[in-house]
Formats: C-alpha cells, sequence, structure tokens
C-alpha cells in the first residue's frame, strides 16, 4: 500500500471546506501510528462492560490519556489550524464503531445542535479519522454540501431499529440530491463543521468500520463548563485562550 501523509492544506481546500461544510483529506498519520491507534481501541472495544455499544465511546480521552498522543499530535494542529487559527482547543473526541453486520445507523443531524447551547458561538470543526476503510457497503458518512449555512433545521422524534440517535432532520428539510458519500481508505480523514448535515446507514456488510471524531474549536468559543449539562472537559492545545479568562482549561494528561 502507497502510504503518503499529507500535512499541508492549501487555500482552495480551505475555501471549499468554507463553502461545503466539508473536506476530503490524506492522512496525517503514518501508518505504524495508524496501526497502534488501531490496536488500542481493538483492546478498548474488547473490554467494553456488558451491553454497551461500540458505538458509544464517547470522549474515550477522559479516561484513556494514550490519546492525547493522536488529539495533540503536531501534524493534526498544523492542519487544524488552517481551518480555525492558531488559538485550538480540544472540544471532545468519540470513537464510533459499527460492528460488521450490526452496526447501527446515524440519522440526519447536525452536530451543534446535539450540542445545545454548550458553545458560544457554535464553531467546531471534527476530523474523522478512519481508523478502518469506510465504504458505502460498510456504513461510511454522507454530508449534504453546504448545509452548515443553515440554521434552525426541524428535527423529529425517530425510533428505528438500531438507531444511534433518537431525533433527525425532518425530510422536508433535507435535499438528499445532493447528498456526497465520504468514503476513505484506512489512515485517511474528512472534516466537517458543527453545522454540517450528515449521517451515515447501518454496516450490514462483513467489514467493521470504526472512526475517530478529533473535535477542535478555536480559543475565542466561549464554554459555560458546570453550567452545561454534564460534567465536560476543554484542552487548550496551543496558543492563547481568547475568552479573556471565561473558559477554565483542563491540563492536557501526560500520555
Amino acid at each position: 500500500m502507497d502510504w503518503q501523509l499529507e500535512t499541508t492544506v492549501s487555500d482552495e481546500q480551505v475555501k471549499f471546506y468554507k463553502e461545503n461544510g466539508y473536506l476530503t483529506f490524506g492522512r496525517i498519520f503514518t501508518k505504524s501510528e495508524l496501526d497502534e491507534l488501531r490496536d488500542y481501541v481493538d483492546e478498548m472495544i474488547a473490554n467494553l462492560p456488558d451491553g454497551r455499544r461500540p458505538e458509544q465511546m464517547d470522549v474515550p480521552h477522559f479516561q484513556h490519556p494514550y490519546l492525547f498522543k493522536y488529539l495533540t499530535h503536531p501534524r493534526v494542529l498544523k492542519v487544524i489550524e488552517r481551518f480555525i487559527g492558531p488559538d485550538i482547543v480540544l472540544w471532545s473526541s468519540h470513537f464510533i464503531s459499527k460492528r460488521e453486520n450490526d452496526g447501527m445507523e446515524v440519522p440526519w443531524h447536525q452536530d451543534g445542535v446535539y450540542w445545545g447551547e454548550s458553545l458560544d458561538p457554535m464553531r467546531v470543526i471534527t476530523m474523522w479519522l478512519a481508523v478502518d476503510e469506510s465504504r458505502v457497503e460498510n456504513g461510511c458518512m454522507r454530508v449534504i454540501p453546504g448545509s452548515h449555512n443553515l440554521r434552525d433545521r426541524r428535527y423529529e422524534t425517530v425510533d428505528r431499529k438500531n438507531m444511534l440517535f433518537g431525533s433527525e432532520v425532518v425530510d422536508e428539510d433535507l435535499d438528499l440530491s445532493k447528498a456526497v458519500d465520504l468514503e476513505l481508505e484506512v489512515g485517511e480523514c474528512h472534516f466537517h463543521d458543527a453545522w454540517t448535515i450528515h449521517n451515515s446507514s447501518p454496516n450490514v456488510s462483513q467489514k467493521r468500520r470504526c472512526g475517530y471524531t478529533m473535535r477542535y474549536m478555536p480559543a475565542d468559543v466561549r464554554y459555560p463548563g458546570a453550567e452545561w449539562r454534564r460534567a465536560h472537559y476543554i484542552y487548550l492545545l496551543q496558543g492563547k485562550d481568547r475568552t479573556d479568562g471565561f473558559n477554565t482549561y483542563t491540563p492536557v494528561p501526560e500520555f
């Protein structure tokens, strides 16, 4: 396999991201780094409590400081800086691993809606890292280009079998003719805005689909901390706080 790293973001790519709300990208990690991450998440999945789905591995870095090796990697921050500037805060991360034949569907949604009033303004970029190959047949992510410019989309409660979340954008607020499948080779990644409408189908194939979402925001975004609905920690990874001391940052742990 020809494993080339891509760590330079062109002006054209930045423009595409700003206009469309997403961008497919190459490999930021080396093959050995990616293989090490896969081995680690494989062990995490093997040790999940009974009844816990591998799609539900939210904020794993809280319990697994090892993951900061990837979340704070200089090559990642170099790329992220091109989209949000030099003052970078880690907002969150999440492993979504869809088992072969049994991977859950993710409904059409905007991350910013699920996060509610937690951030002011809601400015988050998600890097979606392909731990496994991500294809249409095993439930790759899909996006509606330009939908990050839409606000106040209407949501409805859904109760379909094998659904990760319980609400989704109503059909008449979607233009599915514009949907784009974001297929990735192992180690490649894509980016999307907090307001970009996206989903993924259930995995009914013979191949697992594991992705790691790594979420960042500029350091002028205000986070109310304990006033939000649950305990959550943010980390200033690079640059300076731009909230005049409003935010409280947790020190990056040793890894």
